[in-house]
């Protein structure tokens, strides 16, 4: 089996266990108004861009109008939480390191703002070892459209194909990677989500499928 001519990971919930952190944060959300955040809510934002998870959310809060200002507080809510530290989900620094150590090109693909992206991989203290950082804040539209995956593999100097793998959490970043013509194999962080349209699913990084598909 060829080695993949690059891989890309997802942030939050994918290579940093970044989504309990939100989690905390649109908890403390939903308490501020004396509501309280369940299971089928976080199902429902999980991977969502700022613009979708800002229309849930006025929902959930029967808000309609508010989206900005809701989204600004949990930014906020969010950011405060990554003071507690974070770390990166199982078996994400080993496979990265042996992935940079073949010489294969490593990318990072978020929907999360820039300044989240670096504010939690400085408290994770990866230094940020990708050859390419894209936020969906970045690009025309953020996952599940294709453009921040084409970026990224823009950036990296590959073309997108099958031969380019994906690592999502979510069904929105699982989308986005299949609408670039990537191979995506979805990892769900949050219990009951379904990742239809990946083409393989595996429990965690340290899958024994993952490991053969990435590494041989």
């Amino acid at each position: 089996m060829n080695p993949p001519e690059a891989v890309l990971f997802d942030n939050d919930g994918l290579f940093l266990d970044t989504e309990s952190v939100w989690t905390r944060g649109e908890q403390q959300l939903f308490e501020t108004r004396g509501l309280t955040f369940g299971l089928e809510h976080k199902q429902a934002l999980v991977g969502s861009s700022e613009k979708v998870a800002a229309g849930k959310l006025a929902v959930f809060l029967d808000e309609p109008g508010n989206e900005k200002a809701i989204m600004e507080q949990l930014n906020d809510l969010v950011l405060k939480e990554l003071d507690g530290g974070v770390d990166a989900m199982v078996g994400a620094r080993e496979l990265l390191a042996e992935l940079t150590r073949r010489g294969i090109p490593v990318g990072l693909v978020s929907n999360s703002p820039v300044a989240f992206i670096h504010r939690s991989h400085e408290m994770a203290d990866t230094g940020l070892p990708f050859g390419a950082v894209v936020s969906g804040h970045e690009v025309p539209e953020a996952k599940p459209a294709p453009d921040a995956y084409l970026e990224a593999c823009r950036q990296l100097g590959v073309e997108p194909s099958k031969r380019a793998v994906a690592l999502e959490d979510s069904p929105s970043g699982v989308t986005a990677a299949a609408a670039a013509g990537l191979f995506v194999i979805g990892i769900p962080s949050v219990p009951g989500i379904e990742l239809e349209g990946a083409d393989l699913v595996a429990d965690s990084l340290e899958s024994a499928d993952v490991v053969e598909k990435l590494l041989g």
